[in-house]
């Protein structure tokens, strides 16, 4: 399999990366970012594209995949909404409308979260837009397009958290997050589990659109 990556300079993208990069059944991966990503592998590809809110002048370097994991995200904290739902609806579209157009056959899985208004119409401003972004993709027309509603993530392989307040949490508190999963198995994922997750599901597709954890843990095996 020929795959796509974007946010592999973050906490899950980087954990979905390292998977895919040791499979044995993907023999390509490309990263998509506005800066390289330091890493070296002869399976990987790296594409440097400053402008997200357009991906048709890259077009020709999209043609050819089997899959698209797309982690790439911002906290919507201190954020208004008009501008989170550009660099959340707005340029994953924008990304996902040039790989139907060359792809319709591929996987997509996006990265979502706990949470998430599939109404569209809640209160709560970053699950309405994450909603609408869900919607709009797995209604776009691929072949196979889920959710990925991780909630609480382990981070493994020495990957980093890029958000500092979750980088803070997970080097002072992985106690509380490995307690949590002790009592509540079903509600905490590692990076490594949603790699193996996204890549499983790939192979041999699943029944419902929404991931949950509890899918992501059984997708993982």
């Amino acid at each position: 399999m020929k795959v796509i990556v974007t946010g592999a300079s973050g906490m899950v993208g980087k954990g979905v990366l390292l998977e895919c990069l040791d499979h044995t059944d993907i023999t390509e991966v490309l990263s998509i970012g506005r800066n390289s990503l330091g890493i070296t592998h002869p399976k990987l590809k790296e594409l440097q594209h400053a402008d997200f809110s357009e991906f048709d002048s890259v077009a020709e370097y999209l043609k050819g995949y089997d899959a698209c994991y797309h982690c790439m995200g911002v906290s919507s904290a201190n954020m208004k909404e008009e501008m989170y739902t550009k660099m959340t609806h707005q340029f994953s579209m924008a990304l996902m409308r040039v790989l139907y157009k060359n792809n319709p056959q591929m996987t997509v899985t996006y990265v979502s979260g706990q949470g998430t208004d599939s109404s569209e119409n809640g209160k709560s401003m970053w699950a309405r837009v994450k909603g609408k972004t869900e919607n709009d993709i797995i209604n776009l027309g691929f072949k196979q397009a889920f959710a990925f509603r991780p909630g609480g993530i382990i981070p493994k392989r020495g990957v980093e958290p890029s958000s500092k307040l979750y980088r803070v949490l997970v080097n002072n508190l992985t106690w509380l997050l490995k307690a949590m999963k002790a009592m509540m198995p079903n509600s905490i994922v590692d990076t490594t589990q949603i790699g193996l997750a996204m890549i499983h599901i790939t192979q041999n597709g699943y029944a419902q659109s929404i991931i949950n954890p509890k899918d992501i843990l059984e997708l993982a095996k």
